[in-house]
């Protein structure tokens, strides 16, 4: 049931949360890897309306089923390449990190694919998905009726 209708929320707030995006999307981040991202993130947090999404969304940017439905085991798999693992661990590191741990140990595997400035664009994309998965399941967005619009492209 949703409890918070985006149409409802605070003037100003939705739109904050969409430049981001914009800004994310103009990057020049690999947006398919970006998705491949978001959506192993929803998948930690549990979001089903983001997985429903971001499923959606990466098959349209050409992302195959068996990498999105195989990418919460992707350490067994060969379906991704040592750039995409690296991601994957620092996207699972950062949404499950504690208070008291760092990131340090895997800032040296980014670094042998990521420039600075793309490891930070990947740390946004990371924290932003969770923003969206909590903001998400608070306000109880359904999950299943989601479209992709023409303006989801890829890099």
């Amino acid at each position: 049931m949703e409890r918070i209708l985006f149409s409802e929320l605070p003037e100003g707030m939705y739109q904050l949360m969409a430049n981001i995006e914009t800004y994310i999307a103009a990057s020049g981040l690999d947006q398919k890897l970006a998705k491949l991202l978001k959506f192993r993130v929803s998948q930690i947090n549990s979001c089903a309306y983001c997985i429903d999404m971001h499923y959606k969304e990466a098959i349209h940017l050409g992302e195959t089923p068996q990498r999105l439905y195989s990418v919460s085991a992707w350490r067994e798999t060969s379906y991704y390449t040592p750039k995409e693992q690296a991601a994957l661990a620092f996207a699972e590191t950062l949404t499950h990190m504690r208070a008291e741990e760092s990131s340090d140990h895997i800032h040296d595997e980014l670094a042998k694919y990521f420039s600075k400035a793309e490891i930070a664009y990947l740390t946004l994309v990371i924290a932003q998905i969770n923003t969206w998965n909590r903001l998400v399941r608070s306000f109880g967005a359904v999950a299943g009726n989601y479209k992709v619009r023409e303006s989801v492209h890829a890099n």
